[in-house]
């Protein structure tokens, strides 16, 4: 049970990690950016969000153990 929770916390994290980076893309785009300077901003969002949510995880593993 908890394995299949852990793949279900980390698909949900990457679709909102993915819907995140193709807002910024979207936005940079009608912000009329290139679109390799659009498909940077959109990395730099999945990253970030990716990155957020390990510190969270993270954090959270401290505070539970």
């Amino acid at each position: 049970m908890t394995v299949a929770v852990a793949l279900l916390t980390i698909a949900l994290v990457i679709v909102i990690a993915l819907l995140a980076a193709t807002g910024a893309g979207k936005l940079a785009r009608m912000d009329g950016a290139t679109y390799p300077t659009a498909l940077t901003r959109a990395a730099t969002a999945f990253a970030a969000v990716i990155t957020l949510a390990a510190a969270v995880a993270g954090a959270l593993a401290t505070l539970l153990a």
